[in-house]
């Protein structure tokens, strides 16, 4: 085994869908299929059609002797038919009409559909599991940070909903993305459908009808790739996310901040030589697999430019990059939500943080209030902007130099260094974006 996915990552779920035996046998359901319609139609006998289509599966066609064949004729999808039609007595209708990739593409769209909708049921759960969170921590007060610095205070519940809101944007663009790539084709050799006569249309949209998916037309010979794009522009964007929401777990796990923490096993090793660590070693493999993800992005952009109405320069990296994009994307949304589901906030650490921060988080607070007793806001941004200077070069409390300055009469200065006022109105986005999106999920089928 040279490739991880065969033993360390992915869901045996998903992985089954890409497995040389299921491809098979979603090429075999298509040529059922297509054996059907000619039959329907009147262009094959129907015994013939109805013998084809019931013998279209693995329990007739061996994935072994289709190798067997494909190691004689070096083509893998007439190795298949090959494999089928001698096991027919009508065999000589078997792929009437079609070309290799009326029958790869078609059983594409049908892999991605069942693939997505493994996917969206991993988005679902973690969505739920974000909103829990979101609401269980609508009032747990934390330091808000920008450019890795401390900057306003906010609630965790409020971070958990931005992730909540992200995630569910990426449900709604599911529904798009799944219209995108349900479609396929079996209109010949260059997209006319000369070989099927003047049955085309007829048969064309039978086929994909009693498949559950849309004719592309026009076509070339292949679905055309900038359907795949959007698809795989989807998982890199849902990478991106799991990636974001990791990294943000990382940061807040550091040793100089604990404030959250991937559940630890209580046998689980942290290091090889440091017996005292406790590293976030899934947000990290979420981190790089989303990376490797969205590498798969560059091949799918550049599988659109084909030559004239096909060349074969897709067809080999496209077998690498759509199990390997989707099966990593599902896994990391599923790590994604194992994680969060265990999650180890500590909110007493949060407020520590806040209390070292020596008050400097809210110099805006103390600002806004000078404004409010007639002192410009520029004036009062430069006075406060001195103030925090001087308390972080000497390691004090902002609140001591307002004291020293005579803000102290001026100012409820207890009120304004407390947290919990000035978080804005934090709870109640909590409060309307988890009823929001608790209220959508009921509306998303599974």
């Amino acid at each position: 085994m040279i490739c991880p996915l065969d033993f360390r990552y992915g869901r045996e779920e998903i992985k089954k869908i890409f497995s040389e035996e299921s491809r098979l046998a979603y090429w075999l359901r298509v040529e059922g299929e297509l054996a059907k319609a000619h039959a329907a139609i009147g262009n094959i006998p129907k015994e013939a059609g109805e013998e084809i289509a019931s013998k279209a599966n693995l329990d007739y066609v061996k994935l072994e002797r289709v190798k067997e064949i494909e190691k004689e004729i070096h083509h893998d999808v007439m190795a298949m038919v090959k494999a089928l039609a001698e096991k027919c007595e009508y065999g000589k209708y078997v792929h009437l009409g079609a070309t290799s990739y009326d029958i790869v593409d078609t059983a594409n769209a049908l892999q991605f559909k069942d693939a997505l909708c493994i996917i969206k049921k991993e988005l679902v759960e973690l969505l739920k599991i974000l909103i829990e969170l979101a609401r269980k921590h609508r009032n747990t007060i934390m330091l808000g940070r920008t450019h890795g610095q401390h900057a306003l205070p906010i609630t965790f519940g409020l971070k958990m909903a931005v992730f909540a809101s992200e995630t569910f944007r990426h449900l709604k663009r599911l529904e798009n993305v799944m219209e995108e790539i349900s479609y396929g084709k079996m209109a010949g050799a260059v997209g006319t459908g000369a070989a099927f006569g003047d049955s085309f249309f007829e048969l064309q949209n039978l086929v994909m009808k009693n498949l559950g998916l849309k004719a592309e037309m026009p076509s070339t010979q292949i679905v055309g790739r900038d359907r795949y794009i959007c698809l795989f522009s989807f998982l890199s964007n849902v990478a991106a996310s799991m990636e974001k929401f990791a990294t943000e777990i990382r940061n807040l796990q550091r040793s100089e901040i604990g404030e959250v923490e991937e559940f630890f096993e209580e046998k689980q090793v942290g290091s090889s030589t440091m017996p005292h660590k406790r590293n976030p070693i899934t947000c990290e493999q979420i981190c790089g697999l989303a990376r490797v993800v969205r590498s798969n992005l560059l091949p799918a952009w550049e599988n659109a430019i084909q030559w004239h109405e096909r060349d074969l320069t897709n067809s080999s990296s496209e077998r690498f990059i759509i199990p390997h994009a989707i099966v990593l994307t599902d896994w990391i949304v599923y790590k994604m939500k194992n994680v969060f589901s265990r999650l180890v906030v500590y909110p007493e650490k949060m407020r520590e943080n806040i209390e070292r921060s020596n008050g400097l988080p809210m110099a805006e607070a103390v600002m806004i209030k000078m404004v409010s007793l007639g002192m410009s806001r520029q004036e009062a941004h430069e006075l406060m902007r001195r103030y925090s200077m001087e308390a972080k070069e000497k390691n004090i409390h902002l609140k001591e130099i307002l004291k020293r300055e005579g803000w102290g009469e001026k100012l409820n200065l207890d009120e304004l260094f407390d947290p919990e006022n000035y978080i804005g109105k934090a709870k109640e986005i909590v409060d309307i974006v988890t009823e929001k999106l608790s209220k959508e999920i009921a509306k998303i089928e599974i």
